[in-house]
């Protein structure tokens, strides 16, 4: 069995019709339900989960290190080096909350009473404009030849509605959100003579105008799906559920007895 993927989830974290108790839906599984429904209902509802992205412990040290940095800041009531640079108009604010709302299994939580669902996130930092409005930011670290200075990928849309869900999370617990939230984004060079045994970054300030106007319609819709006896179709653009459909045709023409699975 691997250390990293165990496909057979525990009783606890399989969403149960007949059951009235909150059942947690974190960001991620919001997001794999936006991503293809049917993955989210055989991870969430039949308790298979999809294989998951392998953890990349570099990018947790980058994260770990982040926010060391910035709570010094935080803790000293100054302003990071790096939004001075972008001149945006933001502190670190130490909120009560905020180590809470920074703890995976736990983070920022909903009681969302349409649907009984609480709904979680975890975020990385939290600033404070000189309105009053928080403003939700998140580290992000990659290596890339050329300079990042915007989401602009497909597959970045995933982290723009990864922040809405954190606004929309801290709206829902009464803080006065600004609309504008940011990116910490670490790009490791790789334009050096040698390792030398250190890693340097080139670090940028990205913007990101959220809208948080689909979480609540996601909400539902997700858990209309949960409670659903029949799964739902996928994505066909869903890369999962097509290497499942590739893998059934091609044991087609296999005899009975030498099936692959």
């Amino acid at each position: 069995m691997s250390n990293y993927y165990k496909p057979h989830k525990h009783k606890d974290w399989v969403f149960d019709p007949k059951k009235k108790n909150n059942f947690k839906l974190s960001r991620s599984k919001l997001d794999l339900f936006m991503q293809c429904p049917r993955c989210f209902y055989i991870d969430n509802r039949l308790g298979t989960a999809r294989p998951p992205g392998f953890p990349f412990n570099l990018n947790s040290a980058v994260d770990k290190l982040l926010k060391k940095e910035f709570d010094i800041h935080r803790a000293d009531n100054s302003n990071h080096p790096l939004i001075e640079k972008y001149g945006v108009d933001a502190k670190p604010v130490a909120h009560v909350e905020l180590n809470a709302w920074r703890e995976n299994f736990k983070g920022v939580q909903y009681n969302h009473l349409k649907t009984g669902l609480t709904i979680t996130g975890a975020i990385d930092d939290l600033w404070i404009n000189s309105r009053g409005k928080y403003i939700v930011v998140d580290y992000k670290a990659t290596s890339k030849d050329s300079e990042i200075k915007a989401l602009d990928q497909d597959w970045q849309d995933g982290y723009k509605r990864q922040m809405e869900i954190y606004q929309w999370l801290l709206r829902q617990n009464g803080l006065p959100v600004s609309n504008t939230g940011y990116f910490v984004y670490c790009n490791g060079k790789t334009d050096r003579e040698a390792f030398d045994a250190k890693l340097e970054f080139d670090i940028s300030l990205i913007a990101h105008e959220g809208d948080d106007s689909w979480v609540e319609k996601a909400i539902i819709d997700a858990h209309k799906c949960l409670c659903s006896d029949e799964a739902p179709i996928s994505n066909p653009d869903c890369e999962y559920c097509q290497y499942i459909q590739a893998v059934k045709e091609a044991e087609k023409p296999q005899k009975k007895g030498n099936r692959l699975f």
